[in-house]
């Protein structure tokens, strides 16, 4: 007596589009958040620029920066390192002239946040032409 029946037991089976849909899913979410420009890869040929000093045509106002974050603009220091102050000495020096260039001289050991306070408060008086003054590696810095 068989009492085993002569067909084949049901194999499991595995729906694949649940799968399908969650692979493609996923493989939209990636495409959509993917960068596809690489800004740090661009290869960018930078100008030359002359150790030579150019001539200055017209007056430059010089802005300086202290260690201790003191500001002196010309010859003259700001004795509060309140931006209003700031804003009131240098409009009081450059008169009415917002195309004159301006050079921030400012000491390496200067804090950041008073070097980038000056340049607010000269973006904010319509000063376009900044320059930060510099040395090179193989000049020795003036104390």
């Amino acid at each position: 007596m068989n009492l085993r029946s002569a067909a084949r037991p049901e194999e499991p089976e595995i729906s694949l589009t649940s799968l399908i849909d969650v692979v493609f899913t996923l493989i939209i979410f990636f495409v959509v958040t993917t960068t596809f420009e690489d800004r740090t890869a661009l290869e960018v040929a930078l100008p030359e620029a002359s150790a030579e000093p150019m001539l200055q045509q017209q007056e430059v106002l010089v802005l300086v920066v202290d260690q201790n974050g003191r500001y002196f603009v010309g010859a003259n220091e700001v004795l509060n390192p309140d931006p209003g102050t700031l804003r009131e000495a240098i409009a009081r020096v450059a008169g009415e002239d917002r195309e004159r260039p301006v050079v921030i001289r400012a000491d390496a050991r200067a804090a950041h946040q008073s070097v980038v306070t000056a340049m607010d408060v000269l973006g904010q008086l319509g000063f376009t032409r900044l320059q930060l003054a510099t040395t090179s590696p193989s000049q020795p810095a003036t104390e």
